[in-house]
């Protein structure tokens, strides 16, 4: 199609099917590349989002550039990211080259200062990642790792971590997670069903305790002993 070449102009109906196809393109090339490529932006994964959307922009503003040239550059970059992430799950070589193995930034209460600069940050944001956990005295910090993706992984001095139910030979209790069977007046009707539960049942159980209607709940869960939590609109 003509849109896709380079033009003098285009009209607006062409404009927007640019759009339209590079949403639409974008959308499958990060599914494509999978989640890990958004869940959390690493060397390789900076460099690949850097090129792309400088690859995709640049068509959808200017006319006089051919947009299937883009989405060709596109394909093989997200093609080379593939292989490039396959390739780092088995070598571990490659694997530090675009993954940095985690580095101590704090050992046993110290604050290691030639890894602060290596991993390019300062003693301020170190205190700050601190307090965000509720930790006032570095003092009290086992180990602080700076991971590959940025983050700071944090683990306490035994003295300071808090009590659990094994420390204190207490039966430990099964987890699970409420499910939501009701968000926006709504039933989710498969969350229902792997709660086990019929939407008759739900249905019951909300009149008997709540005695609202599906359309004023804004949220409703289900635990796994059959409990009922409603959460009303509140206007």
């Amino acid at each position: 199609m003509d849109f896709f070449q380079s033009q003098e102009s285009l009209n607006s109906f062409q404009w927007i099917l640019r759009a339209v196809v590079a949403y639409l393109f974008l959308l499958f090339v990060a599914k494509l590349m999978g989640q890990r490529s958004i869940s959390q932006l690493n060397f390789l994964d900076f460099v690949i989002a850097l090129s792309i959307g400088n690859i995709i922009a640049h068509p959808l503003s200017d006319e006089k550039l051919g947009f299937k040239g883009s989405l060709i550059s596109t394909s093989v970059l997200a093609s080379l990211y593939i292989i490039s992430v396959f390739v780092s799950l088995k070598s571990n070589r490659v694997n530090k080259f675009f993954d940095t193995p985690p580095m101590p930034l704090i050992e046993n209460g110290n604050i290691i200062y030639k890894n602060l600069a290596k991993a390019r940050v300062s003693i301020d944001f170190i205190l700050s990642e601190l307090r965000k956990e509720k930790i006032e005295d570095p003092e009290k910090v086992a180990l602080a790792m700076w991971e590959a993706g940025g983050t700071l992984s944090i683990f306490l001095k035994p003295q300071y971590q808090n009590v659990t139910r094994e420390d204190m030979n207490l039966p430990s209790k099964v987890f699970s997670i409420p499910r939501t069977v009701i968000k926006e007046g709504k039933i989710d009707s498969s969350e229902l069903r792997e709660s086990g539960n019929t939407e008759k049942w739900l249905l019951k159980q909300i009149q008997q305790t709540y005695k609202a209607d599906i359309k004023d709940i804004l949220l409703a869960t289900v635990d796994n002993k059959g409990q009922v939590k409603v959460f009303l609109y509140k206007y």
